[in-house]
């Protein structure tokens, strides 16, 4: 096994035969994860919202690369991919995301648009396509969260709602869920016997599409406009980005979570990242996931 702290895309095994879907795989870390695995012999499905992006990003890959439209903040969207979605899948990465947009926002079936799109849009995708991961010989799911999750709290419960709106707290509720979502997910498949692994990954501060992004960040016209010059400057690349989750899709272990580990968490080798204690909590993560069913009508068979 290659060394945790200095794994980049070199070290990736061979993946002939590999079956993955990245979300939000046209840009930022989405877009290196599936390069870093599309060059060792995955065949990759780009699941996105913009197709077009997502064409332009698929011409750039080697290998076997298919487009397919997924918008996570829609749970017709997620029912109409999962449908038209056939065979074994060995690696969901569960990476697209929506941060801090400035006011609140919805998505088409009423959530908050962080929460919708990062935390239920995935729970649904990830539900919805188990049969087809149980159909792989060792199937794995990599939820990429975020050091942004310690700003979250047990307010997660709630749902973001709009009475109580805060871009950055909300944001980190999200990211929270994520980890929670991933706890779990690794309990229940542990107690079912299943062959399912659960690894998370965080990619620390990186200069990526997300910050600027008209739904996130980016819907403030100073940020959209100044930040692509200021990020790379001090945040480490999308592609350095990629390295925790494609850690954590082919190495990571059951239940794990990693990261860098420098600045907090921001930037520096990779190393087993710090759980907030919301994160921790077993009580909770049962909790959210039962209204997670309720929310989304999704349930899961491991």
């Amino acid at each position: 096994m290659p060394d945790l702290a200095h794994f980049g895309p070199d070290d990736l095994p061979d993946l002939t035969d590999t079956r993955a879907v990245v979300t939000g795989a046209n840009s930022g870390i989405g877009f290196y994860t599936a390069k870093a695995l599309a060059e060792h012999g995955a065949e990759v499905i780009l699941a996105c919202r913009n197709l077009d992006s997502a064409r332009a990003a698929a011409v750039k890959l080697p290998g076997l690369v298919e487009v397919e439209e997924l918008d996570l903040a829609s749970l017709k969207s997620v029912h109409a991919f999962v449908d038209r979605f056939d065979g074994p899948l060995d690696l969901l990465v569960n990476n697209a995301g929506v941060m801090r947009p400035p006011k609140y926002r919805e998505t088409e079936d009423g959530f908050e648009l962080q929460f919708g799109t990062n935390h239920l849009g995935h729970f649904a995708l990830t539900g919805l396509l188990m049969p087809h991961l149980m159909q792989a010989s060792a199937p794995r799911v990599v939820p990429v969260a975020s050091i942004a999750h310690h700003e979250g709290d047990e307010s997660v419960l709630e749902g973001n709602p709009e009475t109580s709106y805060r871009p950055s707290r909300d944001y980190g509720n999200t990211k929270l869920a994520n980890l929670l979502f991933a706890r779990e997910l690794h309990r229940r498949a542990v107690d079912a016997g299943s062959k399912l692994v659960v690894s998370s990954a965080h990619p620390g501060v990186s200069a990526t599409n997300l910050v600027t992004s008209p739904d996130g960040m980016g819907a403030n016209p100073f940020v959209r406009r100044v930040l692509p010059y200021v990020l790379p400057l001090v945040f480490q690349s999308s592609a350095a980005g990629a390295n925790p989750t494609l850690w954590a899709a082919t190495h990571g272990e059951p239940g794990g979570y990693v990261g860098p580990t420098w600045l907090r968490g921001a930037r520096g080798p990779l190393g087993h990242a710090k759980l907030s204690r919301h994160a921790r909590n077993d009580d909770l993560a049962r909790r959210l996931w039962t209204l997670s069913e309720q929310w989304t009508g999704v349930t899961y068979d491991l």
